[in-house]
């Protein structure tokens, strides 16, 4: 099964996919917007149709807590905006730190900082969408 991963921000949209077998994701764009939500949509769309997704992980930004976060709130909306537009199940992935994780490698590898900004949030869907495959396929999927 083929898996898109997506970590949506408030001026970007992070894009990972996952290998044909579903066990590996890699950072594939990011999409920048303003809150364009049906712009993102239909981008979304063409990325759907031509890799042959076939679900959607969408990160899932509660608080530290675990508490329901204004982005998580629109998470949850860009989640049924999907669903409606794809027909494709879109599954919530817990992102918490995962931006912090994503920089922490990057910085690791010796990234330039101008780089960083650049792939940080693809890298971040990459991390959102990495997990998800983890916890799928160690629970037999």
């Amino acid at each position: 099964m083929r898996y898109l991963g997506l970590d949506l921000g408030s001026r970007t949209l992070g894009c990972a996919i996952s290998d044909k077998s579903g066990i590996f994701a890699h950072s594939y764009k990011i999409i920048r917007h303003n809150e364009e939500y049906k712009r993102l949509l239909k981008e979304v769309k063409e990325i759907v149709e031509l890799e042959k997704i076939e679900a959607i992980v969408l990160g899932y930004p509660k608080n530290m807590d675990n508490s329901i976060s204004y982005k998580a709130e629109l998470s949850i909306k860009f989640k049924e905006e999907l669903e409606k537009t794809l027909d494709l199940p879109v599954f919530l992935q817990d992102e918490r730190l995962t931006t912090k994780e994503a920089q922490d490698i990057l910085i690791s590898n010796d990234t330039s900082r101008k780089k960083r900004k650049k792939v940080i949030d693809s890298m971040a869907a990459c991390i959102i969408l990495q997990s998800y495959l983890d916890k799928e396929n160690k629970n037999g999927r």
